[in-house]
């Protein structure tokens, strides 16, 4: 089997210095949409050095991501088919807000194998630091299918019940056909978002949007919307992947506000409202 859980678990942190400044972050703002329209003061705020905000999710390219998705399925244990990997879910912890420029010590580590029977769930966690302690922590559950069925722990289910009732709010989104072109510059460089015969290797029509491009384009909506603009708000946040987006596709995200955090989904309007993100809870002061 390609995958030793055991092994993978004990296998030793990958620890290394990552750094960004505002240049990282103007191109990460733009990878998940921002900057339309271009002088819009509320976009200015994501696309200008002299206004920047940094928008949280930004965390999951920090340094090009290192250690990095990519770079977990080469650890001790793994070995793995990338067009068989599927990124499941997201979870990220901020522990204060992120600096526009920065250097800072991350470390990576497998913290748990799943089986769930027809593909195995890795969950793979990155610790961030600078001097002055910890900065966030990032959960990444990748799927590979076809590496399950070793009889190992299933793990935890993260399926919520739907929030009740009409959202407070709804944006819609359209996704430029470029967007994951652009997207990847930030650092995730699979195939799968921009080459169209690695995408049907993998079983897909054609290059499908980054799973955290999605992402960070909701918690934008978010904070947009219902956390005054106020990214330092943000504590947490987490998401299940439950379907992909082409590029030039339009999302529709719904809102639903409770007490310290906001509930939302996420379906495609080209395709009759089809799941993209679900579970997703973001967590706010």
């Amino acid at each position: 089997m390609p995958i030793d859980a055991a092994k993978a678990l004990a296998a030793e942190p990958r620890t290394g210095e990552i750094t960004w400044d505002h240049k990282d972050v103007l191109l990460y703002h733009l990878g998940i949409g921002a900057g339309r329209p271009a002088t819009d003061p509320d976009e200015l705020r994501y696309t200008l050095e002299s206004r920047l905000h940094v928008l949280p999710s930004f965390a999951t390219v920090a340094g090009n991501g290192s250690p990095g998705v990519i770079s977990g399925l080469s650890m001790p244990g793994v070995e793995v088919d990338l067009a068989r990997v599927l990124h499941g879910g997201q979870t990220l912890g901020i522990h204060r807000p992120i600096p526009a420029r920065g250097t800072a010590t991350a470390t990576g580590r497998i913290a748990a194998v799943h089986d769930k029977g027809k593909a195995a769930v890795l969950v793979m966690r990155t610790e961030v630091a600078d001097a002055d302690g910890p900065l966030w922590t990032n959960d990444a559950q990748i799927f590979v299918r076809g590496e399950g069925g070793w009889g190992g722990d299933r793990g935890p289910s993260v399926r919520r019940e739907p929030p009740a009732g009409d959202p407070d709010r709804t944006v819609e989104h359209p996704v430029r056909e470029d967007q994951a072109l652009l997207y990847r510059l930030s650092g995730d460089w699979n195939p799968l978002h921009a080459d169209p015969d690695f995408a049907k290797r993998a079983g897909f029509e054609r290059p499908i949007l980054h799973g955290l491009c999605t992402y960070g384009i909701t918690l934008k909506a978010v904070v947009d919307t219902l956390l005054d603009g106020d990214a330092t708000r943000v504590r947490g946040y987490s998401t299940r992947f439950a379907g992909v987006v082409f590029p030039g596709e339009t999302l529709r995200i719904r809102m639903w506000r409770e007490d310290g955090r906001v509930r939302v989904t996420v379906g495609a309007v080209d395709r009759d409202d089809a799941p993209v993100l679900a579970d997703t809870v973001v967590q706010h002061s």
